[in-house]
């Protein structure tokens, strides 16, 4: 299992502001922060991969998910429902989807997920792997 991953992000405040928003929806809570990092863990209590939040010490292009390193962040949710209201959130946010929750007939099934990428460009995901909703 993975303990946590951390990203660099430009804006740490924006980025705080920003998962606050969303991460709760994704099952996780705030774990700790200061002016420097922030980090949240899965929710009540649950074993899984905690995820930190740096601020950017060095100046750099755009995030790509096409290059070299971090492709995306896939969070697993319960229901198909949760797939549902994460989008909405990601939308109430101002931010756009890339794909509108659906059936992904590509991977091995069930599959329902939507795809978004945050305000850094991070490529994100909520995926359902049951058929419940």
């Amino acid at each position: 299992m993975i303990g946590h991953l951390g990203l660099n992000v430009p804006d740490l405040r924006a980025a705080v502001a920003y998962y606050d928003r969303i991460l709760p929806l994704l099952d996780f809570e705030t774990y700790f922060g200061d002016a420097t990092q922030h980090a949240y863990r899965p929710a009540d209590g649950k074993r899984g991969t905690y995820l930190f939040l740096y601020e950017s010490t060095e100046p750099s292009g755009a995030y790509s998910r096409h290059r070299t390193g971090l492709q995306h962040l896939a969070f697993a949710v319960r229901t198909r429902t949760r797939v549902r209201e994460v989008a909405a959130a990601v939308i109430g946010t101002g931010g756009e989807l890339l794909y509108a929750p659906q059936e992904f007939p590509e991977y091995p099934p069930p599959y329902y997920a939507t795809f978004w990428s945050d305000p850094h460009g991070f490529l994100l995901e909520a995926v359902c792997h049951h058929d419940r909703e």
